[in-house]
C-alpha cells in the first residue's frame, strides 16, 4: 500500500498520509518517494489548482519512524556519516524540495500530532489549518538529533528566529491554540470539521484561473527570500505572462458583462 494516497476531485487533489497504525510516521525512502511523487503528480496536472495534505486516522504525521532510525534501516542514519548525509539528501530532502517547489497551492489539514519532520511538512504548505486537538512539536533535540530536514530554515521563516529557537531548543509540544497564536497555523477548527473547512478553502482557491494561481503561488514563494527589487522584476515578468492568458480575457469580459466567468486554464 502506498504511503501517500492521491484523490482528485475537480481542481483539488487530496494527498493523505496513510499509515495510521504508526501515526503516519515516515519510515523508508519509498515513503519519501510516495509523498514527493504525489506532490509532483499534482504539479504536473494542469487541471489541479490546490492540494490538501492530511493524515489518515488520528494524526497528521509523527515525523521520522524511530524504530527504523534505531535499526538504521530507513530515512535516517547509515553505517557512515557520508552515507547518512546522502540518505537525507535522497529521501527526506526530496519531500522538502517538492513542497517548496510545486506550483499548486497547498493546504495542510493538521489533524492530531504533527511532530518533527511531520511539523515541518505541515509548515511548508502555503496555508495551515489545525484541528482543535492537534499537537505540534519541533522535537528533534528530545531524541538527540537536529532538524535534518531543513527545519531551522522552515521554522524560522514561519514564526521568526526567537520563537523558532524556543520551539527547536526546548522541543516543547504546543497545542493548536498556541500554534495559531504564534502563526504556525492560520486558524483552528473543530476536529470533525477540519476536512470540510479545508475543502471549502480549497474550493475558494480552485475557482480562480489555474495559471494565475500557480504564478501567484510561485511569486509568494520567491518573495520569502528575495529583495524587493527582484520581486518587482519577477512580478512584471509574471504579469506579462498572465495578461496573455485566455482566462484573463474571460475574467475581464465576464466582469464587464456581469456574468460568472468560465475558466479553462488557457
Amino acid at each position: 500500500m502506498t504511503f501517500a494516497t492521491y484523490e482528485k476531485s475537480g481542481r483539488v487533489a487530496v494527498i493523505t498520509l496513510n499509515r495510521p497504525e504508526s501515526r503516519n510516521a515516515i519510515a523508508t525512502q519509498q515513503d519519501c518517494d510516495d509523498l514527493s511523487g504525489a506532490l509532483w503528480r499534482a504539479h504536473d496536472d494542469a487541471d489541479i489548482n490546490v492540494v490538501i495534505l492530511t493524515g489518515a486516522g488520528k494524526s497528521f504525521c509523527a515525523g521520522g519512524d524511530l524504530k527504523a532510525i534505531r535499526e538504521r534501516s530507513g530515512i535516517g542514519p547509515r553505517s557512515t556519516p557520508d552515507g547518512t548525509r546522502a540518505n537525507y539528501r535522497r529521501g527526506v530532502h526530496s519531500i522538502i524540495k517538492a513542497l517548496a517547489d510545486v506550483e499548486v497551492a497547498t493546504i495542510a489539514a493538521i489533524n492530531g500530532h504533527a511532530i518533527g519532520l511531520g511539523l515541518d511538512i505541515g509548515i511548508l504548505c502555503d496555508i495551515r489549518l489545525a484541528g482543535a486537538s492537534a499537537k505540534m512539536a519541533s522535537s528533534f533535540v528530545k531524541v538527540g538529533i537536529i532538524p535534518g530536514d531543513g527545519g531551522a530554515w522552515i521554522l524560522t521563516h514561519a514564526i521568526g528566529p526567537s520563537r523558532a529557537a524556543e520551539l527547536a531548543l526546548t522541543g516543547d509540544t504546543i497545542d493548536a491554540d498556541e500554534a495559531a497564536r504564534i502563526g504556525l497555523v492560520s486558524r483552528v477548527v473543530a476536529d470533525d470539521a477540519l476536512m470540510d473547512e479545508a475543502r471549502k478553502l480549497a474550493d475558494r482557491i480552485a475557482v480562480n484561473p489555474p495559471r494565475s494561481v500557480r504564478l501567484a503561488k510561485r511569486l509568494l514563494r520567491e518573495a520569502q527570500h528575495a529583495r524587493l527589487d527582484d520581486v518587482l522584476e519577477l512580478s512584471a515578468a509574471f504579469q506579462a505572462l498572465a495578461h496573455e492568458t485566455a482566462d484573463h480575457k474571460e475574467a475581464v469580459d465576464a466582469f464587464t458583462e456581469k456574468r460568472p466567468p468560465k475558466f479553462t486554464g488557457a
